[in-house]
């Protein structure tokens, strides 16, 4: 195929979970095609305006905002402002695309997707998306019949989309999480300081840290650590809630808690080293995570976040669990009963071993790469 260079808007963001796959993106086409110019278009005062500049990368910003579903003064406030925000972003997404005159525009989820790919397929631009999770979001539900190509990790998204459309692509992930082999996982031993003889597990509560998952930690603790004898835990509670957990850890360890077998980190800088030591992963279900982990060939338990829109992380997870690849613990039973299944599968090697083989298959190799390839097909037509 002819990589000629190309002229590429990626629109969206949010959260990592978006802006991570947008990246990898970004840097595949320059791979294939080191001339390729590409503009990213995000929403102001998202993670994405410091993200994608450190990945060097361009990117504008357009005054999106998200509804709100939860009621108070302020959300019923932002909300009110929404439709004024959406025709402001309509507006300079129109603008931005004049200005850069693109080949196509990918739409990777998140608010600034609509605005830009609205625009796009408007003035005739060749469109992709990217839908991340296996429940599509209302952006890319209502985008899918306007753009070229939709690209998913997930079967069965022939309820939400045009079959003729849809690619099989999986998401795109950081090229470090690959199966552990022996010198990895002794590496990752070193980094973090841990004792090879034992077993361990990983908590991970994404970018910002999970509140639920913290919750359930120190209810473990503060009950004595019970069944945690011959176990380390990497426990990674976020930026946001770094603080009260040392300050909950100094306690526990005045109370005399057995916590020496703890690590607890706002942020893995070393995800390929922390998944690789992991017998066991808990995790929320986001679908940059989901895909991570099947790349990792990684023992699960899921604790989908209640907390996003059309619960879709709750699809994510059981598309696994429907096919003994990962367990599941609902949010609100998380505090009870998390740390008790975590410990009882760490112990279950046959377990373990039987949700490896399950997962593994389930990884689909260089998205990015596919992704690249469908943006070229689309243009080739």
């Amino acid at each position: 195929m002819n990589h000629r260079p190309l002229r590429v808007i990626i629109s969206g963001g949010g959260t990592g979970g978006h802006i991570f796959p947008a990246i990898s993106i970004a840097n595949r086409l320059k791979e294939v095609n080191p001339d390729t110019e590409i503009l990213f278009v995000g929403a102001e005062g998202k993670m994405e305006m410091e993200k994608v500049p450190a990945a060097g990368y361009k990117i504008v910003g357009l005054p999106m905002l998200g509804l709100q579903r939860q009621l108070s003064f302020h959300n019923l406030v932002n909300d009110l402002k929404v439709p004024f925000k959406l025709l402001q972003s309509i507006h300079k997404a129109g603008k931005v695309i004049d200005g850069f005159k693109p080949d196509i525009a990918v739409g990777v989820g998140g608010y600034a997707s609509a605005p830009l790919l609205w625009q796009a397929t408007r003035k005739k631009i060749p469109a992709l998306i990217q839908e991340q999770n296996g429940f599509a979001g209302l952006t890319n539900k209502i985008l899918g019949k306007k753009v070229g190509k939709i690209c998913v990790a997930y079967e069965g998204m022939e309820k939400f989309f045009p079959a003729d459309k849809i690619v099989m692509s999986g998401n795109p992930i950081r090229g470090d999480i690959v199966p552990a082999c022996p010198a990895m996982v002794e590496e990752g031993i070193s980094y973090y300081g841990l004792d090879g003889s034992k077993s361990h597990i990983f908590i991970v509560g994404g970018s910002l840290g999970s509140g639920t998952l913290n919750k359930s930690m120190k209810k473990w603790i503060g009950d004595g650590c019970p069944g945690g004898e011959g176990v380390e835990i990497i426990w990674q509670c976020g930026k946001y809630y770094k603080e009260g957990i040392d300050r909950f850890m100094e306690e526990a360890r005045k109370e005399g808690k057995p916590v020496e077998g703890i690590r607890w980190f706002d942020f893995i800088g070393r995800m390929d080293l922390a998944y690789a030591v992991a017998d066991v992963v808990i995790s929320r279900s986001g679908a940059s995570t989901v895909s991570e982990l099947c790349a990792a060939h990684k023992a699960a338990i899921f604790v989908p976040s209640p907390n996003v829109a059309e619960d879709h992380q709750t699809h994510n997870a059981m598309a696994l669990v429907n096919k003994d690849a990962a367990l599941i613990v609902k949010d609100a039973e998380a505090p009870e009963k998390l740390l008790p299944a975590a410990l009882e599968l760490v112990r279950d090697d046959d377990r373990i071993l039987a949700l490896e083989r399950n997962i593994a298959p389930l990884a689909l190799a260089d998205a990015a790469g596919t992704i690249v390839e469908e943006i070229y097909k689309l243009l080739d037509r």
